[in-house]
């Protein structure tokens, strides 16, 4: 604690007066001088306390007037909430009346609206109960027409069985003419490419022989080397009963000029068709039931140019050879 000046004053006065009085006088002086100095002490104390109070209450402060600030901004944002709250309030308040007005008219005007609601529900019902009827009935075709499903569909499956069947016996038949045109070529392998060929076509095998290897023009006679591949083609087909035999006789477009009994073509493709089909029935024993003999003339050329050698293709015997169709036959009758 800071002496003031009156404290200072007082202390040398005393010091003067010490060295001027009696002792008596100096002890009262020390007694006294004790005294100032305990109220001294005391006081320097008390300063300090109150020194440390004040720092103690400018601290105070200081948090007083920071919470007062604090204070004052919450004061304003609730100032503004409660503004905004009172603002939505009244908004509210106004759409309350809103919906209450709305409510009477809806509760005035539902009498009117129960009756119509009625009138549809009974509308709806009857709808409800025809649609039922339709749909019982609807049923009941659906029942039908899947009986006649089932029942298609079994005779789809019996139909695809008989195909399935019929596919097997055409396989077969095919087979079986693949299996003779490998015996015939074989038979007429020095004939063939000279005036024979072989052919499979549609399940038929086709052995055609130019003029030249069997006849000489104009006749009707089989010569040699003709009678020679007939015979060897005669013993495959005997040898193979389950095959039937046309013979067709065929000539170019060049009409015949004969007097005795070739008149035309027609009779010289059937006479030559003739001739060919008794060679091989009389050099096998072929049923003569399963041969037919025809004569085309010139109606079915392979070659319709008008050159000596579309002629010459034309001049042919062709015999054609078909797998027996009894099997198939057989199905298609099942089928009917």
């Amino acid at each position: 604690m800071t002496f003031k000046p009156k404290h200072l004053f007082f202390i040398v006065s005393i010091a003067l007066f010490a060295s001027c009085v009696p002792a008596r006088l100096m002890e009262e002086a020390k007694a006294k001088l004790n005294v100032c100095e305990t109220e001294l002490s005391t006081l320097k104390k008390s300063c300090q306390e109150n020194e440390a109070k004040l720092a103690e209450l400018k601290d105070k402060s200081a948090k007083d007037q920071k919470s007062l600030e604090a204070f004052r901004n919450d004061t304003t944002v609730n100032g503004n909430s409660y503004r905004n709250l009172v603002a939505k309030y009244d908004k509210l308040n106004l759409l309350n009346e809103q919906l209450m007005d709305r409510l009477n008219k809806l509760v005035s005007g539902s009498a009117n609206d129960n009756a119509k609601l009625s009138g549809a529900l009974q509308v709806t019902q009857d709808q409800l109960l025809r649609k039922q009827d339709e749909l019982k009935a609807l049923e009941s075709r659906l029942i039908l027409q899947k009986q006649d499903l089932d029942k298609l569909g079994l005779e789809l499956k019996n139909r695809e069985a008989r195909v399935n069947e019929l596919e097997d016996v055409l396989k077969k038949k095919d087979q079986a003419a693949a299996d003779l045109r490998k015996k015939l070529s074989d038979a007429l392998f020095n004939f063939e490419n000279k005036g024979l060929t072989i052919t499979q076509k549609n399940g038929k095998v086709y052995v055609s022989m130019e003029e030249s290897l069997l006849f000489a023009s104009g006749k009707t006679v089989v010569e040699s080397k003709g009678v020679e591949a007939l015979k060897n083609l005669a013993k495959v087909l005997e040898q193979n009963p389950d095959i039937n035999v046309v013979v067709e006789g065929h000539t170019d477009d060049v009409p015949m000029k004969g007097a005795g009994e070739i008149k035309d073509n027609w009779d010289l493709s059937v006479m030559r068709a003739t001739s060919v089909t008794k060679i091989m029935l009389a050099n096998s024993r072929i049923e003569s039931k399963r041969i037919t003999s025809a004569g085309r003339g010139e109606f079915f050329p392979l070659d319709p140019a008008k050159t000596a050698e579309a002629r010459k293709k034309n001049r042919r015997t062709e015999i054609i050879l078909t797998p027996k169709l009894d099997e198939l036959l057989k199905v298609l009758g099942d089928n009917n």
